[in-house]
């Protein structure tokens, strides 16, 4: 049976979400072609229908899950964030949690189209993060940007750190608790520190 360039799209779209999440769960040498399209009920020759390369999937994969970690991530506050992502039930969710902290080892060591994939993703991640300063100052956005851009490398860092424990490790949980106790710490005195924002009439 003939497959409707619409049914084309749609297998694609569900091998590239498959793919995100086990890239997630095991990296993007853990999982092979073969097995990828398995999963997504799908033959293995039909793969190179819609890829060329297994590294054009690991791509388009990448882009897939980051634009979803920042779409979860739009409109929380940073305490709302951190209190979510630096969480024993996001280190256990790998396969659904954020692509940035599953997979930036793996990305660096990566061609240069996937660690461009993470650079857009990353900073998306921060846009969606950072809240307006309140002026139009330069330095102030700056700083704006540098508390968020340190955060969530702390963030990131302690999730990365407490999955490398065995599970059920006393060690990794408190990783995580040190961690996001430190870094809402952080944020409090960032925020207590920051002048007010000035009013159109100021």
């Amino acid at each position: 049976m003939r497959v409707t360039k619409a049914q084309a799209e749609q297998n694609r779209a569900h091998i590239v979400a498959t793919a995100a999440r086990l890239f997630r769960e095991r990296g993007y040498d853990g999982v092979g072609v073969a097995e990828l399209m398995a999963a997504a009920g799908f033959t293995h020759g039909g793969f190179y229908k819609h890829f060329r390369s297994k590294a054009d999937l690991m791509a388009e994969a990448s882009a897939s899950g980051l634009s979803q970690t920042a779409a979860r991530t739009e409109g929380l506050g940073l305490t709302e964030f951190v209190e979510s992502y630096v969480s024993r039930e996001h280190r256990d969710g790998r396969g659904d949690g954020c692509t940035i902290a599953a997979l930036s080892g793996d990305a660096a060591r990566q061609p240069a189209d996937i660690r461009t994939e993470f650079a857009a993703g990353i900073e998306n991640l921060l846009t969606a993060l950072q809240a307006p300063s309140g002026t139009s100052e330069d330095a102030d956005q700056r700083a704006a940007r540098a508390m968020v851009i340190d955060m969530l490398a702390h963030s990131v860092g302690a999730v990365m750190l407490s999955r490398a424990c065995p599970d059920g490790s006393p060690l990794a949980d408190e990783i995580l608790e040190v961690c996001r106790k430190e870094i809402l710490a952080s944020l409090a005195h960032d925020s207590s520190d920051r002048p007010a924002a000035r009013s159109p009439e100021a």
